[in-house]
């Protein structure tokens, strides 16, 4: 069962710009790199020629020759006669390259060898990619993917984008959604969190229309990124690692969730895990939200590298990782406890991240303002409140309304409720999180707290 994915339409851009150089597509474990590929080249290939260099450890040895895409075409069919090179019709496709990033150092020659083409992709990327990278800066397309977010799994549920597209109408036109389209989203929206975004899981639940299962292989996952810790992490403590990785429920389920290394350690230093923190979130496997300095522009630069939040890439992933109550009380609608605030900032972090924006969250010292996430526009700086709750918004209510914050003009709350605005602030389902960055690219007028009366007037 191949699922729709986003890459889809990537892939068949990459393939008609007739300039396209190797493609390298990394991302975590099981996430629906190779699927994806597959299901590409089988469309648009004659031959295609797959190899997987942890399956497949002899086709290390192509490059006894050199690192010229001719002398490793040779080889490979010198290796195994029956893979076909039609020239202008086959597609080579290196598979789990973490294994083996020394093959990078042949993409300039594939980029013009005009005879076939080339897709790389691989794992924990971000692990050996500084080795990829060092050797062939110029002659490659990078694309990150990620587990499905919700408008993949809309997809895997029949959706279309015509419902997408709708779902953003509402939003730009404050237009509250009806009952009937309400109550549906929500609880797709409620299956997302508990399944998550890895198409293993997803393609087990719309094949069985049920939850059956689902926590079995979510747990897997989890164990196989244990696994990838112990294979990988190289150079560094393992041991801290895993400390870091089994320690994010906690400590997203304290009132003040940035991350503590404290906890996490007696007398542990920030410098002694400065690198774990690193090489989980290059692995995919977390997302980092970095406390802003001050909340203004630019973003970048603005912030400070040693407090931040942890949240998994994946948030089904994270409530895999709760303990079997929390679990059963998600499953059931009920009330999360501890919990309930850490679940729906990982979901926001999550789509945040996946839309393309970077995280940010802001917390003045010796006081209680304290802002989740920020995104920016062109112009303006836009506060994003995730509320467990439907309530006061007193630290959004101060960064619009205050003039200390001149690049703040009006702020974004998601909740469990539907659309609405009031003083500056613009109310979304969390289900709508996912089109935030399309909806601040288009919005009417950039500079104001109420472009969506243009919308209307029009």
């Amino acid at each position: 069962m191949y699922l729709r994915r986003k890459i889809d339409s990537y892939l068949e851009d990459w393939k008609k710009d007739s300039g396209h150089k190797p493609l390298v597509i990394r991302g975590s474990r099981q996430v629906g790199k190779t699927e994806s590929i597959r299901e590409f080249a089988s469309k648009h290939y004659e031959s295609v020629v797959e190899i997987n260099f942890i399956i497949e450890p002899k086709y290390r040895n192509i490059i006894a020759d050199g690192y010229d895409a001719e002398s490793i075409i040779r080889n490979i069919t010198f290796i195994d006669p029956a893979k076909r090179i039609i020239p202008g019709k086959t597609l080579i496709f290196f598979d789990e390259i973490q294994d083996f990033p020394e093959i990078a150092t042949s993409f300039k020659s594939f980029a013009s060898c005009g005879k076939v083409d080339m897709i790389a992709s691989g794992s924990l990327l971000g692990i050996n990619y500084k080795r990829i990278e060092s050797v062939s800066v110029g002659y490659k397309t990078d694309y990150e993917m990620f587990s499905m977010d919700f408008e993949e799994f809309l997809w895997a549920n029949g959706y279309g984008s015509d419902d997408t597209e709708d779902m953003l109408h509402h939003m730009l036109s404050i237009e509250p959604f009806s009952a009937l389209k309400a109550d549906r989203y929500h609880q797709l929206f409620l299956y997302f969190s508990i399944l998550g975004g890895m198409p293993a899981v997803v393609a087990s639940y719309i094949e069985k229309g049920s939850f059956d299962g689902s926590l079995q292989i979510q747990r897997q996952l989890l164990y196989d990124y244990r696994e990838d810790i112990t294979k990988y992490a190289e150079g560094l403590d393992q041991g801290r690692i895993l400390n870091v990785f089994d320690h994010i429920p906690a400590q997203l389920a304290k009132d003040n969730k940035k991350f503590q290394i404290s906890k996490v350690e007696r007398n542990a230093k920030f410098k002694d895990y400065r690198g774990c923190i690193e090489w989980l979130a290059n692995a995919g496997i977390i997302n980092v939200c970095y406390a802003l300095n001050f909340p203004e522009l630019p973003l970048k630069g603005n912030y400070d590298d040693t407090k931040y939040k942890l949240y998994m890439a994946d948030t089904g992933l994270l409530v895999a990782m709760l303990d079997d109550e929390a679990q059963d009380d998600l499953r059931a609608n009920k009330n999360l406890g501890v919990y309930k605030g850490a679940l729906y900032e990982n979901i926001a972090a999550e789509a945040l991240r996946k839309s393309g924006c970077g995280l940010y969250y802001y917390k003045r010292e010796n006081s209680t303002l304290e802002e989740d996430f920020f995104i920016r526009s062109q112009n303006s700086l836009i506060p994003v409140e995730v509320k467990a709750s439907n309530g006061y918004s007193k630290s959004l209510r101060t960064l619009i309304e205050s003039d200390h914050y001149p690049d703040i003009r009006y702020g974004i709350k998601l909740t469990g409720g539907n659309i609405g605005y009031a003083n500056g602030i613009y109310t979304f389902p969390y289900f709508c999180a996912f089109l935030l960055r399309r909806y601040i690219k288009n919005r009417s007028y950039d500079d104001i707290r109420e472009p969506h009366l243009k919308v209307l007037e029009d």
